[in-house]
């Protein structure tokens, strides 16, 4: 008898790491040189771990070859529910505080607590893909709202309300957004949260690049528009402290509580389930919260972070039917191909001819649920020359690309 796979994966995908992926590293085993510019990962551009991070770690390897609690670190926990009060969230204390193997793992735990087959999501077009792959994976349905690129990549309120539903259970910001760099404004979030407050649903704020923002522009924390909101805020060490093989996030719980108890039970339920967090890097988590941002002298007036993004969006614009909104947080510019002048049908297929003949590995827009071939997505984490040589590359690609 053949095996084969799930129908809960019938509408789950990630492409990020999907068949482009494994095109690449099947050209790399011929001996071709790929530039990656499709994974958010800072540690192989050279973006190294701040040393008391690691430091703290392996003081306490020895103390963390056992179980620990399902939820987590006590410290770590205590550490996260101090960076809430910080950022004017009331009402979190360290039982509302769940450490993960990553904000991965936490996002499929909060969902498959919540969700009942047919029950609907709203989600960001474009996403961050993990959002959609979870739901679809936890019997719920995706209904993407629409950010609009003339207006900065800022979500359409009115959109939003339009798709709101008596099967909709919850709504997903992610902020600031990847894929796009944007970081949204107090006014748009109130706007989201005023929905969610008309239709009774949880917030999911999705807020791991709140320390990676540029030109002096401020992030709102979503839970601290909204103490009236059951709100889950999720955040970890992979980007900002440069650890994301780690694999440590929390998800904090905040908002009124009594009408969820049920939730929340089920939210334990899955934390004992995996028995607990991977215990090593919990010990990270205090060190980070409580110690210097190394993460500013990146993301200042000739920080590396800062002069990559520059450099990308200028290179991005003077290719000819190419534009780019300039990304005011995270590591990753969304650029969009005029239609007129590339009119692309399939946009996976235009990754793959461009990592076919330049050697070069973007993501589809498509593959973060935007609903036209029109975009892709690009990583601003290389060195500038690195980024120079790429993004040369592909103006050399579109330039002679026939369709």
């Amino acid at each position: 008898m053949q095996v084969t796979q799930s129908s809960k994966l019938a509408n789950v995908c990630y492409d990020i790491r999907g068949p482009l992926l494994h095109q690449a590293k099947q050209m790399e085993a011929e001996g071709h040189h790929i530039i990656k510019l499709n994974i958010g990962n800072p540690a192989p551009f050279g973006f190294e771990a701040p040393e008391e991070i690691l430091q703290d770690v392996i003081l306490n390897l020895s103390a963390a070859h056992g179980y620990g609690d399902s939820k987590g670190l006590l410290s770590a926990r205590r550490a996260v529910v101090q960076y809430y009060q910080q950022r004017g969230v009331p009402g979190v204390d360290i039982e509302d505080v769940y450490l993960g193997n990553g904000v991965s793992e936490l996002i499929v735990m909060a969902l498959q607590a919540l969700l009942d087959n047919g029950d609907e999501v709203l989600i960001p077009a474009p996403d961050y893909p993990l959002w959609t792959a979870a739901v679809s994976l936890s019997g719920g349905r995706p209904v993407h709202y629409i950010c609009d690129e003339g207006a900065g990549w800022f979500p359409d309120v009115n959109d939003v309300a339009s798709k709101i539903t008596d099967r909709t259970k919850a709504l997903v910001v992610i902020n600031p957004n990847n894929p796009t760099g944007s970081v949204y404004s107090r006014e748009v979030l109130e706007g989201l949260l005023e929905l969610a407050r008309r239709h009774n649903l949880v917030v999911f704020a999705d807020e791991i690049y709140d320390k990676i923002l540029y030109d002096g522009v401020e992030h709102t924390c979503v839970a601290s528009l909204a103490p009236d909101l059951l709100c889950l805020t999720l955040n970890g060490l992979s980007k900002a402290y440069r650890v994301a093989g780690f694999r440590t996030g929390w998800m904090a719980v905040s908002g009124p509580k009594k009408h969820a108890e049920s939730y929340i039970e089920g939210l334990d339920i899955l934390a004992n389930m995996r028995l607990c967090p991977n215990m090593p890097s919990q010990y990270a988590v205090q060190t980070a919260l409580g110690g210097y941002q190394s993460i500013n002298d990146l993301v200042l007036p000739g920080g590396r972070l800062v002069e990559q993004r520059d450099v990308t969006w200028k290179l991005l614009n003077e290719i000819p039917g190419v534009s780019c909104v300039k990304p005011t947080g995270a590591l990753y510019a969304f650029p969009r191909l005029d239609p007129k002048m590339y009119p692309i049908v399939d946009d996976e297929k235009f990754v793959l001819d461009l990592l076919v003949q330049e050697k070069i590995l973007v993501v589809q827009g498509t593959g973060f649920n935007w609903p036209r071939p029109d975009h892709f997505r690009i990583v601003t984490l290389p060195r500038v020359t690195d980024l120079e040589e790429a993004i040369g590359r592909i103006a050399r690609f579109l330039a002679s690309y026939e369709l």
